[in-house]
């Protein structure tokens, strides 16, 4: 991976950093600085991607069509292909974590439906992933032989209804710029280039887009904003813009 998630402490500072900056640099690596936060800003939003895709498989839509949606759109992967190679039980085992460091904090976390459909994977059917051999996808042993997904998730998710494939591929990126914008607004990432940079380069988002906020402002924030509240109306909170998100993304806009 080219990217380098330089990670600043409350009490970092600046020359810390840059001594940081430079070595990731002099290592042919590309760096970009995030204020601490759960989640940094990579995998926080790439888990967005990837539960976004869980929910969608537990809305009853095939996991083959959640996986051509992800191509499609321009992932390098489907969203199912990649939680099975970061391992099932490694995402049960982060939503564990959360929630029990919210309970310890006086708060409460509601697993999202992703998270929820992903612990049942694991502890109900016992498929956690690449390394475990079963996921949502079968691994076979023999020579060459190419995963497929598993039988099984047609018969325990798979409803007959009509879906639509603009709706999966949107659902997929704009969960994650929606994801990137609010990275922005809670200061966790603190430029719009590091936003674009770190989502190419880390998370693989589409290229074509020129990253994650370049993907808000190339089709227009009024545009962006409608297309979310359908989004948000029809999938849930994922997709909701605050005030303080909007007023982010308008703040940062690049001027041409």
């Amino acid at each position: 991976m080219k990217l380098v998630e330089i990670i600043r402490g409350q009490h970092t500072d600046d020359e810390t950093v840059a001594k940081a900056f430079d070595y990731v640099q002099s290592i042919g690596k590309i760096p970009i600085v995030v204020n601490d936060s759960r989640g940094f800003f990579t995998s926080r939003v790439f888990g967005t991607f990837v539960m976004e895709g869980a929910a969608m498989l537990g809305e009853g839509i095939p996991a083959a069509a959640i996986e051509n949606a992800g191509v499609q759109c321009g992932m390098p992967v489907g969203p199912l292909a990649v939680l099975d190679e970061t391992a099932l039980s490694l995402s049960v085992h982060v939503m564990e974590q959360t929630m029990a460091d919210m309970q310890a904090e006086g708060k409460t976390y509601t697993p999202t439906p992703g998270q929820v459909l992903v612990a049942e994977m694991v502890k109900k059917h016992h498929r956690s992933g690449r390394a475990a051999g079963a996921g949502f996808y079968e691994y076979p042993t023999e020579k060459g032989a190419k995963k497929q997904l598993w039988s099984g998730l047609k018969a325990l998710y798979e409803k007959e209804q009509a879906w639509d494939i603009q709706d999966l591929k949107d659902r997929l990126l704009y969960r994650q710029a929606v994801e990137t914008a609010r990275c922005l607004s809670e200061n966790v990432l603190t430029s719009v280039h590091d936003a674009n940079i770190g989502s190419i380069f880390g998370i693989g988002f589409p290229a074509w887009t020129g990253g994650a906020m370049q993907f808000i402002y190339g089709m227009g924030m009024d545009v962006f904003e409608t297309r979310c509240a359908a989004l948000a109306k029809k999938y849930g909170a994922g997709f909701v813009l605050s005030d303080a998100v909007k007023a982010s993304i308008r703040k940062f806009e690049p001027v041409y």
